[in-house]
């Protein structure tokens, strides 16, 4: 999947969790989960816009991880309404699919980047060997 386009899937998954807490029935229970749901659901697409802009493999990777984190507790936060009640499941089951879809997408983004790392690292420390240093 283009970058573009888990910019635009991002950027969903977080409207409609906006619209999913804007209907959870008013109440304290809902406000706090709601509220959490609220910060990890966008949490997801700013920090992978932010990830794409990485200046580094390493950072990538950092930031990448904390993607991955954001969208495993946004599918912690859905299944802790869906527990509870309150919202109808049908509604929360296409959310939480999407979550787990995310979460196993930057888990596997952010293992091929550190295999890649590792990889271009070694290449590094290889073609270091070749350069010849004067003799003193």
């Amino acid at each position: 999947m283009k970058s573009e386009e888990l910019k635009q899937r991002t950027k969903l998954f977080a409207i409609r969790n906006i619209k999913l807490i804007a209907a959870l029935p008013k109440s304290k229970i809902s406000e706090v989960l709601g509220k959490q749901l609220l910060r990890s659901a966008t949490a997801v697409g700013a920090n992978y816009r932010a990830a794409c802009r990485a200046r580094s493999g390493a950072e990538f990777i950092s930031k990448i991880a904390i993607v991955e984190e954001e969208a495993d507790e946004s599918m912690y936060w859905l299944e802790l309404i869906s527990d509870c009640e309150l919202i109808k499941p049908q509604y929360l089951d296409k959310l939480i699919s999407e979550a787990n879809e995310l979460t196993a997408i930057f888990t596997s983004s952010r293992k091929t980047a550190r295999i890649n790392l590792k990889g271009n690292q070694k290449k590094s420390a290889i073609s270091n060997n070749n350069v010849k240093y004067d003799q003193a």
